[in-house]
């Protein structure tokens, strides 16, 4: 086959910078067919996904994806090395990519790898400066942060890279790769007009982040400015019929009520929870009745307000500890949510280059034909996760969409 692109995000939604991404990476690559791994219905850094993951999909492949993959929950919820992790190993298994896209403050790969070396080899001085940065009580990720500049011996130089999250992100990739001994190429592309974050807006681009604050102020207006008209039309389709999810706090009296009627040892067995943090769990809990007090009471120098939603969001879904040592022992399935005529094709190669893999099409026909109790139950993940994301919605909740809803498919 030609040339393959993978390409990893949240398309949340699907707007101009992500497009622009998408030519430049075509280009650079070289690339005749691409695939993207995009999360479901609830996202990396703790928050949830404003509109469905087939809207989603459906955006892509109007826009140039030929093949969406969903990243499992397990992997899209959780910490950027997991993410990194999962999505780098469900595109190396595919057997058919030859290179990997992604957005970078900082597009120089060489410099990337630089610190993704480090992290992957771990050298006995690097962990002796990274143990006396946590011994300070501050965050893991600003004591790795620390350590890095630190080992590296050349703050001035670096330390911009590493204040980036899309750096972050990318120096994940590079050490996924290396983990797994891929061959897939990387390749960084410099963010387009606007920094992470940013509320400009340049020459119809801005960041994801201001996007989701508009639809929150119900800005409508800007919002047509920065995506494509297709990703806009599919937006102000779910939001007409009621069917988009703003933000986390949306679903606060669930979450709080969850967490009043846990115990503190069922709060000490959710992914991230360590050191004690559950009995200020469990304390901010009986104390507030929303969101941000609590994460206001409960977030610190070590526990940053990302890790404390990420704890939130998996309280919503029922998430433990041993789900994600389940997690780490089982490859991952191939979630198609939709493909055009090229990603059909796409579909015919992988199956020709990797024939073990569990490519599921139908949710129905897979759960009730398979046999391993560890893709059941990471599976069962994600149809649990649409159905909560579907009470955030002002119309048509319905549960099971996972089981119901066809694939998104332009052929």
């Amino acid at each position: 086959m030609s040339n393959v692109l993978g390409i990893v995000a949240e398309y949340n939604p699907f707007h101009n910078g992500h497009l622009y991404h998408l030519i430049e990476s075509k280009k650079q690559s070289n690339a005749n067919y691409t695939i993207a791994v995009i999360s479901g219905n609830f996202v990396q850094r703790g928050d949830v996904s404003i509109i469905d993951k087939w809207s989603k999909a459906q955006m892509a492949i109007q826009n140039g994806i030929d093949l969406v993959i969903e990243l499992p929950t397990l992997y899209s919820i959780s910490s950027a090395e997991n993410f990194a992790y999962g999505s780098m190993r469900i595109l190396d298994s595919l057997g058919i990519v030859n290179a990997i896209s992604f957005g970078a403050e900082n597009a120089d790969i060489n410099v990337l790898d630089k610190f993704a070396t480090v992290l992957f080899e771990e050298p006995k001085e690097f962990i002796s400066v990274l143990n006396h940065e946590l011994s300070k009580g501050i965050s893991y990720p600003k004591a790795r942060e620390n350590a890095l500049l630190l080992y590296l011996n050349d703050i001035r130089k670096y330390a911009n890279i590493l204040s980036s999250p899309n750096n972050i992100l990318g120096i994940e990739y590079l050490k996924a790769l290396k983990r797994l001994r891929s061959n897939m190429i990387p390749i960084a592309i410099p963010r387009y007009k606007v920094r992470y974050n940013s509320e400009k807006i340049v020459d119809g681009v801005t960041s994801g982040t201001a996007i989701r604050q508009m639809l929150i102020t119900r800005n409508i207006k800007n919002i047509h400015k920065v995506l494509p008209e297709s990703s806009y039309e599919i937006l102000n389709e779910c939001i007409s019929n009621g069917q988009y999810v703003a933000s986390i706090a949306q679903y606060e009296k669930e979450i709080i009520y969850i967490l009043r009627k846990m115990t503190v040892e069922e709060i000490a067995n959710i992914p991230d929870v360590t050191e004690g943090l559950e009995n200020l769990i469990k304390e901010a809990s009986n104390s507030c009745n929303n969101l941000q007090e609590f994460i206001n009471i409960v977030k610190s120098k070590r526990y940053t307000q990302t890790r404390i939603q990420r704890i939130l969001v998996y309280a919503l879904l029922g998430i433990t500890k041993k789900d994600m040592v389940t997690l780490n022992k089982t490859a991952p399935y191939i979630r198609v949510l939709g493909f055009n005529s090229k990603g059909r094709d796409l579909l015919s190669a992988i199956v020709s280059a990797n024939p073990k893999l569990n490519i599921i099409t139908s949710v129905k026909k897979f759960m009730g034909a398979n046999t391993n109790k560890n893709l059941s139950s990471l599976l069962e993940k994600d149809i649990f996760a649409t159905n909560v994301y579907t009470l955030g919605y002002e119309y048509d909740s319905i549960s099971n969409l996972d089981y119901t809803k066809k694939l998104i498919t332009m052929l």
